[in-house]
Formats: structure tokens, sequence, C-alpha cells
């Protein structure tokens, strides 16, 4: 109950205070000590079933189109969402489409959920059933055909982002100043993670609401708007932010991506026109593209002859470094510098045999994930034929490197990297190559993980991704990408660990500042 809504009763009720307290009293009790659940599900059928369409856009231009819906099912609601989103990349347009169905219970808890990516080098799926409101059940098809099923424990309260403000709206919690926290799963990394989310102001909006054809201009215009109230709803996770604006039913108005992604509910004509006038300009694809440089950080001095630099130190400022892997191996941190020094030659060789078995936390990096698919029998074999009967770790680890190389197209691809899907599909960007090698790796006992950050390409620095072989003392960076044995000390490291931890790189776009010393 609201401070306004109080207030108003309190005025209504003071020719008769004593009868105001005892009714206030006996709704507060009826209210606040009813189980959420009870609350939940009977404010939830006040929610209205609705379709929308959104245009997103970057600097200015439509790159995609999104709907959403949420409908009322026997037992409770069914949320869904379609979003077409082409990528403007290395001169070309990298389409994606992901599609996520999402059924509720009556109070809005989660019952099942259904993920789809598909991009250029397949399809990538991930359902999931809620048991016992206490275990999910995953099925993971990560574009290969081969089903992989696990089960985690989760909280009652735990649902998939797009649903979090649809509940808030339910649970009366769309009031500025509200914090919640809850679990959010997320079916691209297979991971969940706490967010909070924080009502930070409450506005009205002007919203586009219909359209008409003009017969003049052979195009679609607004033909009216609506003002309806909205509230900014600011989810916090990992130290990054991201801030978007919901309707009285926690539907999406308006959201901005950190990487510079807008998207704005628009009349389906509307949606359509621009992105498909976008798609015929061909202007969003030209060079680099426009995500790509966005993220990019211009290095201060000229870094021509990086690639044969022993060392390479820079100063980190702009951003809260605490949490990121940057020492450690390879690189240490005094203050705000980072020193990075390039693995000598003399480092490149190992002091044990294939397959690893001295246990510890680097034997951790040799087991199976749902993406990096270590027993599967294609990884295998391939793996033991690189490998040719080696089993030296150094020799094993630089004849991986040259095949994958040599045997996958450079290419951005938009999908979640499973090692199976790329080894049947022999293309992708950074994180393609990098899957697959610390598939191909573990699968012959050579412990090989996962870092990202950023590495300098012809004078800016770029995010990206590479592996790192563990050959008995040190983890050594290598990059099956660029063609690099070791890797060149331009290779920043600031995370460790698959996508879920890849995610966290997204707080220093926009903000990181980088000296080179």
């Amino acid at each position: 109950m609201s401070v306004n809504r109080i207030f108003n009763r309190r005025n209504l009720a003071y020719a008769v205070l004593g009868l105001w307290i005892i009714v206030l009293g006996f709704h507060v009790r009826r209210e606040y000590f009813k189980p959420l659940a009870t609350r939940l599900a009977e404010r939830a059928r006040s929610l209205n079933p609705g379709s929308y369409f959104y245009t997103i856009k970057m600097n200015g231009q439509a790159i995609g189109y999104a709907q959403s819906s949420l409908d009322t099912i026997a037992g409770g609601f069914v949320f869904s969402d379609r979003v077409i989103l082409d990528v403007p990349a290395l001169d070309q347009l990298h389409r994606a489409v992901a599609q996520t169905r999402i059924e509720l219970g009556p109070a809005m808890q989660l019952t099942r959920f259904s993920f789809q990516l598909g991009s250029e080098i397949g399809e990538y799926v991930v359902k999931g059933v809620v048991r016992n409101d206490s275990i999910l059940d995953l099925e993971l098809n990560p574009g290969t055909g081969q089903l992989q099923r696990t089960s985690m424990a989760i909280t009652p309260d735990m649902l998939l982002d797009a649903a979090i403000p649809m509940r808030m709206a339910a649970a009366g919690q769309l009031e500025t100043g509200q914090v919640i926290s809850a679990r959010v799963f997320n079916p691209s990394v297979m991971d969940d993670q706490l967010v909070e989310m924080r009502v930070a102001l409450h506005d009205t909006l002007i919203v586009p609401d219909s359209a008409r054809y003009n017969n003049k201009t052979k195009k679609w215009e607004i033909s009216r708007t609506d003002t309806i109230p909205a509230w900014r709803v600011d989810q916090a996770f990992g130290g990054v932010s991201i801030s978007s604006w919901v309707d009285e039913d926690g539907h999406l108005i308006k959201a901005e991506s950190p990487v510079g992604y807008t998207l704005e509910r628009m009349p389906y004509e509307i949606a359509d026109q621009d992105w498909k006038r976008a798609q015929a300009e061909g202007t969003l694809s030209s060079g680099y593209g426009a995500v790509i440089e966005r993220t990019a950080i211009a290095a201060n001095v000229d870094l021509s002859a990086v690639t044969e630099a022993p060392q390479l130190r820079v100063r980190l400022g702009g951003v809260d470094l605490k949490g990121f892997d940057l020492a450690g191996g390879r690189q240490s941190l005094n203050g705000d510098t980072l020193t990075i020094r390039r693995e000598a030659e003399s480092a490149l060789a190992a002091s044990y045999r294939l397959p690893y078995s001295a246990g510890g936390p680097v034997a951790q990096e040799l087991e199976a994930t749902g993406l990096i698919q270590v027993n599967d029998p294609a990884i295998v074999k391939q793996a033991k034929e690189i490998a040719a009967g080696s089993n030296d770790p150094a020799e094993v680890a630089r004849r991986l490197y040259e095949w994958v190389y040599r045997n996958l197209k450079k290419d951005i691809t938009l999908s979640v990297p499973s090692a199976v899907q790329v080894l049947q599909a022999r293309q992708g960007d950074c994180n393609e190559h990098t899957v697959l090698y610390v598939a191909l790796a573990r699968a012959v006992g050579l412990p090989t993980r996962t870092a990202a950050g950023l590495v300098h390409v012809r004078g800016r620095f770029y995010y990206h991704a590479w592996p790192e072989v563990w050959l008995g003392n040190d983890w050594i960076a290598v990059d099956p990408t660029l063609g690099q044995y070791p890797a060149d000390a331009s290779h920043l490291r600031f995370v460790v660990g698959g996508l879920a931890r890849q995610v966290e790189l997204i707080r220093l776009i926009g903000k990181l500042q980088l000296e080179v010393v």
C-alpha cells in the first residue's frame, strides 16, 4: 500500500478515526501476513495480456526487430519473445535469431522455458522444466543433435530475465526506491546469478501506438501516440548495470544496451519498415562495424612492433579493477599498472607427460562442460589425430594451435560457441576458435582454460578471447585465431572462464581508460 493511498484514506476517515484504524488493521493483516505466492496469484490476474513490437537501433540505424507477448493459459501465463538482429561487422551483416518462451504459474513462478538461438553455424537450444519448486531439469542441444541433460538446484523465486519486471508489477513493487534481489537463469551461459533490480524513476512516456500508410511518400508513418506511466528499472549484476523502462504491467517500453543498442516500442509496420530500409541501404556493415568499433580503445602510442616485444606495460583507469583476473601467470599488477610478459622460448617446455595426472586446481581444467564436450567421440578422435601419439604437452599444444588456426575460417559468428558444433562448421570468431581448442586439448589430457580481455590490432585494443595451456610451471597464452604461439604481449587478460565470466567485460565498455607506458 503506497504512502499516498494511506494519506488519502486518512483524510477521508478523520471523522470516524476508530473505524478507520480497525479497517486499516484488517487490510494490513489480510495483505501483508498473507503468503507472497497467494498475493502474487491474486495480483497477477490484473496483468494485461498483450503483444508488442520493437525497433532495435545502433547509431540511429535499425539493425533488428523484436516482438514480445504475454498470454494467459490454464494455470498461469506464458511469455514469449523473438529477436532478429543483423549485427554489422567486417563488411557483413551477421544475423542472429533468438526466441524465448517462458511458462509461469499463477503466482508468476517459473514452471518451464525454452530458449533457441540460430546463427550462421546452426541452432543452440536449451529447455528447462522446474521440478518440486527446487530443481531445474535442463536439456541442452548445442547444435549437434546430441542432447545433454543435467539438473541444478534453484530457489523458488528464480526466473528468466524478461519475466522479472512482470513479477515486480504483479507484486506491487513498481514503486520508486523499491529494491529487490532475484536469481536469474541465463540459458545462453547455462548459469544463474544474483541480480539486483532497483526502481529508480517514475515518469510518463509518449509511446507510438499505431501507424498509417502514406500513399505519397510510400512509407508507414506514426498515426497516433499514447501517454503511459513508466518506471525505470536499473538491473545490476557482476558489476554491470542495465537500465530499461517498463509499463505498469512490467512490459518493456525501451532499453539501452551497454554496447550501444537501443530498443524502443513501435507499431509493427514502423519497426519492420525501419529494419528493412537499413538492410537495403547497406551502410551499417562497412568496415569493422559499429559494434566492434564502439568497444575498441585507441592506443596512445605506436604498437606496430608489439608482436615481437617481450613485454608491455599499460596503466588502467576509469573502472574498478576489483574482481578481474589481472594478476597471475604472464601478468602482474602494481597499483593501476599492468605488466604483460610474453613467454620466453624456454618457458614453452613441459615438465610432465600427457595425460596430466597431478590433480589439484589445474585438473579442473580437464573437465567437460555443456559447451566443451571433452568426451564426445568426434572431439576425441580429432584430438588424437592431431596429437599423433605424442605425450609431450608442449608439442601437442603447438600442434593443436596450428590445426585450429589452419582449419577454421575466420568469421564473426553470433552464436553460443559449442566445441562439437564448431568442429562441424569449421568457422567462427575468437570464441569458436577458443572453445574448440580447449575441448581438443582437454580430450588428450592437456589442462587448458579460456582467457578473455583485450588485444591490440592495428592501433586499437579490441575485446578478444584465447586459450591458456598448462605446461607444468604456469599458464601459457596461445592464440589460434590470430596465429600466435605464444600470444604476444598485447593480450591483456581480464577474466578466466567461460561465457558466464566473460559477461563481466561489459562493465569495461565505454569506461576503461588505457595508457601504454
